[in-house]
């Protein structure tokens, strides 16, 4: 599932740092500045938000500076840190100890801070993480991982083009661009065709740029795209378009809630451009790059695809089982099962079980040797169930049962008691998978000449996925809940 090219065979050495008193002054100056610029959106004066940017800075710095080795890494950690700090402060910790969070709902009180939440992840996450990201890859030039611009590039822009795509439906009879959402109407409909996928092509190599070296199988480069997708949204309908168009920025939760599905679209947009650069960069990758025909697979390609199916389909019935009972209290399943409002029966419940085996398969298709244990695994199966949860009950269901999609805000919180149902249903598939993978790789690594492949696909310490897992759930199930 992973090329030998992600890990250095030797532990990372970072370059010395000459002036180490640099970056934490650039973090402290970058985020001052940046949140300063945001101060009404904050509701404070110019110095106490740069004052607040600065202390934020230096706080980053101190506990994710290191971690921030390229400027993907540093984005994905920035973004997270972002968020923890809104849920924090804004949206938690200031209301409780200042007393207005008594005087009106937690979901009405963090709603009226949504314009915080936007400030903070693109005045504060997105600047200040780039910027060490980028210190940083300086810092850990000597480490043993090359980065191909051009391979960044060419991938990331054709699969950018090609996921973009899947809207062409939309976009010739509804007249639907999500990718253009905060954008006035151009001239004509070929000009707006043509923007679109403008937009999506440079998503993709942005993408390609950002996190060529920390995407590796397809089921992680599927999470990074919905991560990054997110981020898009954040960044271009909310706030870079509405500049370009001259409006200014609204950045209400009205106005979020009017885009709402602007940001299904990312979302749905984002997964597929996980899975087809993933499966492009591999192929250029054996093309173009590996030529080891001494570490081979210890078996065939069809063996592990026939392999991981199995495995898939046994932990997918399990999650089955551990959501059923959610899915069916909140009055989903019925609906899933395309039985309306009654009561699903047995032979709903068949059904759920076999698309839960299904959605398994695929899965164990997409996950495989992604999870080294279950404090890894568990994590990637929650962002699959939440993936499958934008994929399933907003998107297929309702196109397979009235040929309609609603992503309103309004279909969203319809269908929210499901997150809880999905996510289990995510970390119930990836235990028992897991936990299948590690009983056959124990008999497989009493070869010893395994030991060194099944090394090679561990994902290294200090990687940005535990930021990924954050962001990309906090967004993924806080945003519908917000907005709704």
């Amino acid at each position: 599932m992973h090329g030998s090219h992600d890990l250095p065979k030797s532990q990372p050495t970072s370059n010395p740092k000459t002036f180490p008193w640099i970056e934490p002054c650039v973090a402290v100056l970058v985020s001052g500045v940046c949140l300063m610029l945001g101060h009404t959106q904050l509701a404070t004066t110019p110095a106490d938000s740069f004052i607040f940017g600065a202390l934020l800075g230096l706080i980053f710095w101190w506990g994710f500076g290191n971690r921030a080795n390229s400027p993907g890494a540093g984005l994905i950690w920035g973004l997270g840190f972002a968020a923890l700090v809104w849920l924090l402060i804004p949206a938690g910790l200031l209301p409780l100890v200042t007393g207005t969070q008594r005087s009106m709902s937690t979901l009405s009180g963090a709603r009226s801070h949504f314009p915080e939440l936007v400030a903070y992840l693109v005045l504060l996450g997105m600047p200040l993480g780039l910027t060490l990201g980028i210190f940083g890859g300086f810092r850990s030039s000597g480490v043993k991982r090359k980065f191909h611009w051009g391979r960044a590039i060419v991938v990331g822009g054709f699969a950018g083009t090609l996921s973009g795509l899947v809207f062409s439906r939309w976009m010739y009879e509804g007249e639907f661009y999500p990718l253009l959402a905060g954008l006035p109407q151009l001239n004509s409909r070929s000009e707006m065709v043509g923007f679109h996928f403008l937009v999506a092509l440079l998503i993709g190599a942005s993408f390609g740029l950002l996190f060529q070296t920390d995407v590796r199988g397809l089921g992680s480069s599927m999470g990074w795209g919905l991560g990054f997708s997110i981020f898009c949204w954040f960044f271009g309908p909310l706030t870079l378009f509405p500049l370009l168009s001259g409006v200014g920025v609204d950045w209400s939760a009205d106005q979020g809630n009017a885009l709402f599905g602007s940001l299904v679209g990312h979302i749905i947009y984002g997964l597929i451009l996980g899975v087809i650069y993933a499966a492009i960069d591999r192929a250029w990758l054996k093309l173009f790059i590996q030529s080891d025909p001494l570490n081979r697979e210890p078996e065939g390609p069809g063996v592990n695809v026939l392999r991981s199916l199995s495995w898939g389909a046994l932990a997918g019935l399990a999650g089955g089982v551990a959501a059923g009972p959610v899915l069916l209290a909140t009055g989903v399943l019925p609906k899933l099962a395309g039985f309306g409002n009654g009561f699903p029966g047995l032979k709903g419940f068949v059904i759920h079980l076999t698309v839960s085996a299904l959605i398994g398969m695929m899965y164990g298709l997409l996950f495989r040797n992604e999870g080294s244990s279950l404090s890894v695994g568990v994590p990637w199966g929650c962002v699959f169930g939440l993936i499958w949860w934008y994929v399933g009950p907003m998107t297929l269901v309702p196109l397979l049962l009235t040929g309609v999609a609603d992503w309103s805000a309004n279909a969203a919180s319809a269908l929210l008691p499901s997150i809880i149902g999905h996510l289990l249903y995510g970390a119930a598939t990836a235990t028992v998978f897991l936990l299948l993978e590690h009983r056959y790789e124990r008999w497989l690594l009493l070869d010893p000449r395994n030991s060194a492949r099944e090394q090679r696909r561990m994902r290294p310490v200090g990687t940005p996925a535990p930021a990924l897992w954050f962001f990309a759930l906090a967004m993924g199930v806080l945003l519908p809940i917000l907005l709704g």
